[in-house]
């Protein structure tokens, strides 16, 4: 008893799926005129979503050091190109990045301890010579004591 099944293998049904392989293929690589090919859209990843770095610490504080030196007018907002500076944002981001360096203390490297020490005294000296005027109302904090 040593039947050996016979596979049945339709020939027509590989040759089919290989002129569709090679449809598409020459479909992607010569798109009608008018159109962007199907991998990169007009407008695509390069200006609406662009690769993004590995996540790190370094990434992180930069990237709200960024915020802070748009808020505090020294550098324009990427999409719109104005700059509006804005003081109480900047304080509140300088106070996030000094907040994130107290609580990574002892888990960072010397090398990030010292740029991120390095980039608070840039952003603070930029604070205290920003324009008063560019705040907006003052807070309003009833447990505060800073006037």
């Amino acid at each position: 008893m040593s039947e050996e099944k016979k596979i049945i293998i339709d020939e027509d049904w590989k040759s089919q799926v290989e002129a569709e392989r090679e449809a598409a293929k020459a479909a992607s690589e010569h798109p009608p005129a008018g159109e962007a090919p199907a991998e990169q859209p007009a407008g695509a990843a390069s200006d609406v979503d662009p690769p993004m770095p590995p996540a790190s610490f370094t990434v992180l504080i930069s990237t709200l050091a960024t915020e802070a030196m748009m808020a505090l007018g020294q550098m324009p907002h990427p999409l719109t190109g104005e700059v509006t500076p804005r003081r109480n944002q900047a304080k509140y981001l300088i106070d996030t990045i000094e907040m994130l360096c107290e609580l990574t203390k002892g888990n960072v490297s010397d090398e990030e301890t010292a740029g991120v020490g390095e980039l608070l005294h840039t952003l603070k000296m930029a604070f205290v010579q920003m324009p008063k005027s560019s705040a907006g109302p003052p807070p309003t904090n009833p447990g505060s004591t800073e006037g």
